[in-house]
């Protein structure tokens, strides 16, 4: 009997095909054969080909010999993409039960951070395990999902960082050959990040929403000067990293090409004068959105792609608007004014939109990078850029003296882009004030409780904005009570304690206007576990890696006995009883759900999201020991009430008194002597 392998020899092989898995078009063989062959069919032709399945196709390796029944060898399947037909409810329903709300940020390490000495992602550890107790339907990424830092220190840019001359950095080209580098090395550290475990069980199993910041492309992007910023190899790594932002971030297609000095494409917007370069042997997706996202009406002023904003509905009696505060960032400005105005006429439209359908919002989540309801540290902005610091500069010129004290990119003091990225920096004062001024006219234009999340300083805190005491005006009537939930860093090491607790003593009573008032609120009752992370004074601020979850205290629950009772104290766990908020300022409590806030809270304990009052319950999960490798954590919580707001009646002026009584009174009046 014939073997298998004297079989095959006698049939007849294909000779346009490749022994090997890829054809080498090159090959002489190829080139003489291409124009006579007429490709077989694929053995199999059922289900649905994208058009990536048909571009993967166009070129796949045909068997040297037929695949038939009789030669089971090197079986050719075409490629199927897009065939599966899974289903998935997008739309809440009225009556739907929201389940938590996960937000973290800062999920990476910083470049030389001793990751074992942090026990790597130990509170992935502790998410995993919440997330099955309770699911999360949703994961809220506040920026710096990846760091892509070591681009620059073991990555291809390693020698343009080397430069010291900051002129030559400067003028340094962005050719075609170090944007390959450049993009190999996001896409390699986002497969390699996005499959680290835990993290990447949770990515792979919860939904997620993102906003992008600096660390997603390189520490301190948008924030240096505008000369630095506007260099080449600057310009080249932004677009680079915002192909793969929006490929594993939002899963959207990325734009056909990037910036690259060999091209010379020009700041003049996305997809003008596309690089052939990038495009040869390359599957470029057709552009697509989602009506999830505002596009910026303009593109950013160093990345030449327009932001995408986001409104999204998190339930049914919740939504979410997400501000990209990275691609249009100067260090002078943090979005253009077009965007904000886009971004509040759709929320605007949404709002009414479910009014009008008799289903309203009643809590609105504003996602920013950034804090900012936050201690302000103007005075080291003043510091650092004061003429006291030009000889220390000059010497750090000269000899280097002081090197860690100024960043390896524009020479400027290190600490600066970082105190320039927040909203409390004296050159965003303005754009500050006319955000939370718009975000107050929405809450009392539709009733809707605001919330702002923010991440970025590796600390836990939680700020409120709130109406003067002067006003009286309680909390559940307060369209200016904002809670910024400060929730950061999920895996970056914490900074020191002596800058927690100089924040600390930084957190006075700011007046954002005449009738706003801020601070952060007395929210860290005690350390996290046994630790002692933090002196007595210090209850504001908690220098220790964390995340938070949200969730609603649906009208749909069942109803509860709250044990004990407690007389609208929103369920502490201690049955503390206060009924008197009224005149109180931001180092008190301002209302019931911030009794007791911190480890006692109801939100902290098993008990939280289980109301039906329509609140919404915040913990911030706190690491308990960083050398734990299972991350257990300990709860702050505390609660937020919904926005009962009715306009002010304004008093009708008083009927004028007539003139001829005047004058009267006044004939009737004794003359003086």
């Amino acid at each position: 009997m014939a073997s298998n392998a004297e079989k095959l020899d006698d049939v007849e092989k294909n000779p346009y095909a490749s022994a090997s898995r890829w054809r080498h078009q090159e090959s002489p063989a190829f080139l003489r054969h291409a124009g006579q062959a007429v490709p077989r069919d694929a053995q199999e032709k059922h289900g649905n080909t994208s058009d990536l399945a048909s571009f993967l196709n166009k070129d796949r390796v045909e068997p040297e010999r037929p695949t038939t029944a009789e030669h089971r060898a090197g079986n050719f399947k075409p490629i199927m993409i897009g065939a599966a037909e899974a289903k998935e409810e997008i739309e809440p329903r009225q009556d739907a039960h929201v389940d938590g709300m996960m937000f973290h940020s800062c999920n990476g390490f910083s470049v030389g951070t001793d990751e074992e000495a942090y026990s790597g992602l130990a509170l992935w550890n502790d998410v995993t395990r919440r997330h099955r107790e309770k699911p999360f339907h949703v994961m809220i990424g506040g920026g710096d999902q990846i760091y892509n830092d070591g681009i620059r220190v073991s990555g291809p840019l390693r020698a343009w960082t080397d430069i010291s001359n900051p002129t030559k950095r400067r003028h340094y080209p962005f050719p075609e050959k170090l944007r390959q580098a450049c993009d190999d090395y996001y896409l390699k550290n986002y497969i390699k990040w996005y499959s680290r475990e835990p993290f990447a069980g949770m990515n792979g199993t919860i939904p997620q929403v993102n906003i992008w910041d600096d660390h997603d492309i390189i520490d301190g992007f948008g924030s240096y000067v505008d000369e630095f910023m506007k260099c080449d190899v600057f310009r080249g790594i932004g677009g680079t990293a915002h192909k793969y932002y929006m490929l594993f971030q939002h899963h959207l297609p990325p734009p056909p090409s990037t910036y690259t000095t060999d091209h010379g494409e020009s700041l003049s917007g996305p997809g003008q004068g596309e690089d052939p370069n990038q495009l040869m042997d390359t599957f470029v997706a057709s552009s697509k959105t989602d009506d999830c996202y505002i596009v910026g009406s303009k593109h950013g002023p160093y990345v030449a792609e327009h932001s995408h904003n986001i409104f999204c509905k998190l339930g049914a009696r919740v939504a979410m608007v997400g501000i990209d505060a990275r691609t249009e960032r100067t260090r002078h400005q943090i979005n253009y004014p077009e965007t904000y105005d886009q971004i509040f006429e759709r929320t605007r439209q949404e709002l009414q939109a479910a009014a009008d359908a008799g289903q309203p919002f009643k809590h609105l989540i504003l996602l920013l990078g950034i804090p900012i309801a936050y201690p302000r540290l103007t005075w080291l902005e003043t510091v650092f850029r004061s003429p006291l610091m030009g000889p220390v500069r000059l010497l750090n010129k000269r000899f280097g003296v002081a090197g860690g004290l100024f960043n390896q990119f524009d020479g400027s003091i290190d600490l600066l882009d970082d105190l320039d990225d927040h909203y409390t920096a004296r050159t965003h004062k303005r754009e500050r004030q006319a955000l939370v001024e718009r975000l107050q006219k929405i809450a009392a234009e539709f009733s809707v409780r605001i919330t702002i999340l923010g991440g970025d300083v590796h600390l836990a805190a939680l700020g409120r904005f709130y109406s003067h005491p002067k006003l009286g005006i309680a909390t559940d009537n307060d369209h200016r009570y904002m809670a910024n939930v400060v929730s950061s860093a999920i895996v970056n090491k914490p900074p020191p304690t002596a800058v927690a607790n100089l924040l600390a003593k930084r957190n006075k009573i700011h007046h954002l206007n005449h009738d706003t008032d801020e601070t952060l609120l007395t929210f860290f009752n005690k350390n996290p576990g046994d630790s002692n992370k933090t002196p007595g004074f210090n209850k504001v601020t908690m220098p220790s890696r964390n995340f938070a979850i949200l969730t609603e205290n649906s009208p749909n629950n069942p109803a509860v006995n709250a044990e004990p009772e407690n007389d609208g104290t929103n369920g502490t766990t201690n049955g503390s009883v206060r009924t008197n908020f009224s005149g109180k300022g931001g180092h008190d409590f301002l209302h019931p759900g911030e009794v007791d806030a911190g480890t006692l809270h109801r939100a902290a304990s098993a008990a939280h999201g289980r109301l039906n009052d329509g609140s919404l319950d915040i913990v911030i999960r706190v690491e308990i020991d960083q050398h734990d490798k299972e991350g257990k954590t300990d709860g702050y919580g505390l609660s937020v009430p919904l926005l009962h707001y009715t306009r002010p009646v304004t008093p009708a002026a008083p009927f004028p008194q007539q003139e001829h009584s005047a004058e009267t009174s006044s004939r009737s009046r004794p003359r003086s002597q």
